[in-house]
Order: structure tokens, then sequence, then C-alpha cells
């Protein structure tokens, strides 16, 4: 399974989402995503492993020179049955997919960084221990999120010696609204013939197809598709919250795609991003599905990093 982790945080994604960068366009991209659970918010400094109980048998830390490339065709996470890979991902990346896409989903809510942290980029793979691999397979999906999330939390205190605590802050987000009625959502869990197909237990599972300028969407929420569109990397600029009221989850098609993604620009008066002018950006392809994004300000959970170093060795 993989799973879209945004190329400045993952916030998101937001998503991101998963980050995916448009290195070059290859062939169809399927991904796979769970979904994550929200961090209760703490005011007390803490040290991330003494927090947790879990934690990856073996990790692999790779530090990407300032002019190295990426190796593969996109970048973000990959999970496996044993473990998981994170490819051309700065700290901030690591940080919003071990404190959960729907508390920590963009970089301006991660401050406290060196410099150092807000450039590197890192290829990275942790392992399980046998005996964790045995225990994970029972765990649901969600659970199995949250198992991951915690060996994370334990990977950036010991190998990088992080320690933070987390707060609050009004930030400028949109709002995903409903504009108009549409038929372009299915709900997935009526839906006889889902886009992707199902997986090896019979039922669809929750995925993303990304074609050149289109993508097809399989069984997602729409907080968890907010989520995907909190990452700066998909041309939002701002956190994405869900307003739609949409409780179920979706299949649906956007005339949009991760290889035509362009950036919503700054103004230069506020600093905010605005809305690209052309037919391709995201805020095209959703109106064209009924929904919009309403500009809006609220709080959003914070993390303040008290104390981070550079990994220690292999």
């Amino acid at each position: 399974m993989s799973k879209t982790l945004p190329a400045e945080c993952l916030l998101a994604r937001k998503s991101l989402l998963l980050t995916i960068a448009c290195i070059a366009l290859v062939s169809p991209m399927l991904l796979a995503q769970s979904s994550p659970a929200p961090v209760a918010a703490s005011s007390t400094t803490q040290t991330v492993s003494a927090t947790v109980a879990l934690a990856f048998d073996v990790a692999t830390i790779k530090p990407i020179p300032p002019d190295g490339r990426p190796t593969r065709s996109f970048v973000g996470m990959q999970t496996s049955p044993d473990g998981m890979e994170f490819d051309w991902q700065k700290l901030t990346d690591l940080l919003c997919y071990a404190y959960g896409y729907n508390s920590v989903r963009f970089d301006g809510q991660i401050t406290g960084l060196p410099d150092w942290a807000l450039t590197q980029r890192y290829d990275l793979v942790a392992k399980m221990s046998a005996a964790d691999i045995t225990s994970f397979q029972k765990l649901s999906n969600a659970e199995q999120e949250q198992w991951r999330e915690a060996m994370m939390r334990s990977l950036l205190a010991e190998r990088f010696s992080l320690t933070l605590h987390h707060g609050t802050k009004q930030i400028p987000v949109y709002h995903l609204v409903v504009a108009k009625e549409s038929s372009n959502f299915v709900d997935s869990t009526n839906n006889p013939n889902p886009p992707l197909g199902k997986g090896d237990d019979g039922k669809p599972h929750q995925g993303t197809q990304f074609l050149k300028d289109t993508s097809t969407w399989q069984a997602w929420s729409m907080e968890n598709f907010s989520g995907f569109l909190s990452a700066p990397a998909y041309g939002v600029g701002r956190p994405v919250l869900d307003k739609t009221g949409m409780t179920s989850t979706y299949d649906f098609h956007l005339n949009w795609s991760v290889y035509s993604a362009r950036p919503a620009m700054p103004n230069a008066a506020t600093g905010d991003a605005t809305e690209p002018d052309d037919t391709t950006s995201i805020f095209a392809a959703l109106k064209a599905v009924g929904l919009r994004l309403q500009p809006a300000t609220g709080p959003m959970e914070t993390i303040v990093v008290d104390h981070v170093e550079k990994p220690t060795e292999n």
C-alpha cells in the first residue's frame, strides 16, 4: 500500500498527502490511504520516545546532497507489511506523518525548526521486528496507521533527538464546501462497480489513480480529501477543512492530476495564496464537480519544536 505525502509537510497529504512531485510523466500511479487518527494537543514539553512503546526494529536514514535528485518518478511515502519507506522527504514531512494528517497537515503549523531542517531532504527506510509484524497483521487498517505513526514518533525522538510541545494558533485556511448539488460523487459503500476495483478481501480499498491530466478517487471521505488538498505541492496554499457535511466515503473523478498541478501564487500585498487563473487548477476542477474552496481563518494545532539534531548515523 502507498500513501501520498505532501512536499512540504504532508501537510499534508495536505496531503498528501501525500507528497507526490511531478518529476516525470510516468505510467498511471495507484495510491491507497488509510484514515489517520487525530493527535490530542498538549501544552507541556514532551520527549517523544517517552510517550510511546512502539519502535521500528531497524531504520536507515540517508541525507540527500543539496544537488541530489529523487531516484523515483514520484516522491512520498509507501507502506509495506513489514515497515515503511519515505523518499525525498524533509523533516516537516516526517513530523506531519508522525503526528497525524488530521491534526498537522501544513508546514506553517510547525515552528522552532533550524534552517537545515527546512531544506534537508532524506530517504528513509524503516522495518519492524518479526514479533511486531505478527501483531501488526492482526490490527485493523486504522489501528495499523496509529501503530506506524507511534513508531515514527519513536524514530524521530531516537534518531533526531526530537522534543516538542503542542499549541494552537489562528491561521488562514480554506473551508471545503458544497457549491451546488452534484451527481459526480457516488457513495462507495453502495457502488457495485468501484472504479479502481477491489482488494484481496473483496472490498473496495481507498485509493487514487493519477493520469496526466485527470484523477480517479475511490472510497475517500471528504475529511481525508481535505487533508490531501492541504498539501502545498498541490496548489491550494492553505490547510483545508471539511465543511461539506458529506459523511460517507465516495468515488469520483477530477479533471486534475498531481502531474499537472500548479501551485497557488502568493498575493504581493497579503502574502496569501491566490487562485491560479486557468482551467487546469484544482480550484477549477473542484468547481466542476460542485465543490468550492472558501477562504476563512481558523484555529489549527501547531507543533513547537524545542530541540532537534541532525539524525544519528545508521
